[in-house]
C-alpha cells in the first residue's frame, strides 16, 4: 500500500511542475526557510535571481530574520517560471502593493542579485553592505 501511494505522490509532484509554468499564485506565507526560499500556500518557492547567504554563511540568519518580519502572515502574488531546483519552484514574489520582495532583500543588504539568473534585474538594489556578501558560484 504505501508503495502504491509513493510512486503516486511522485508522479503527482512530477507533474505539478509544467502546469505552474508562466502562472502566479497567490497566498499566505507558511514559512520562510532562508532569505531567498519561501513558502506560500505550503509551496515551497526560490525567489528567481536572488543570492542570499546560508544560514551557516556571514549574514545568513540575519537575513532569515529579516524575511521573517517582511513576510510573516502576508498575502504574497508569485509569478512562477516553470523551472524547479530541488523541491522549490522557481519564481518572483510580491507584496500586496506591488513590491518586489528579492529587490527589497538586496536593497536592504541581505542578498545579491544573481546575474546568472536575474538577467541583473536587482543589480541596481545592491549597497555596501550587499556587496560585502558572498557571491554564490552559480550566480557568476
Amino acid at each position: 500500500m504505501f508503495r502504491n501511494t509513493f510512486i503516486t505522490l511522485t508522479v503527482l509532484v512530477s507533474s505539478i511542475t509544467p502546469a505552474f509554468a508562466d502562472t502566479w499564485i497567490e497566498g499566505t506565507v507558511t514559512h520562510i526557510r532562508d532569505v531567498d526560499t519561501i513558502e506560500v500556500a505550503d509551496i515551497p518557492i526560490r525567489l528567481n535571481g536572488l543570492d542570499g547567504p546560508e544560514l551557516s554563511e556571514k549574514g545568513g540568519k540575519a537575513a532569515k530574520e529579516w524575511m521573517i518580519n517582511l513576510v510573516t502572515d502576508a498575502t504574497l502574488k508569485c509569478a512562477l517560471n516553470g523551472d524547479k531546483t530541488y523541491d522549490r519552484l522557481v519564481g518572483s514574489c510580491y507584496l500586496n502593493d506591488g513590491t518586489d520582495i528579492a529587490a527589497l532583500a538586496v536593497q536592504q543588504g541581505h542578498a545579491r542579485d544573481c546575474p546568472r539568473y536575474s538577467g541583473g534585474r536587482y543589480s541596481a538594489f545592491e549597497t555596501n553592505k550587499s556587496q560585502q556578501l558572498i557571491l554564490h558560484k552559480y550566480c557568476r
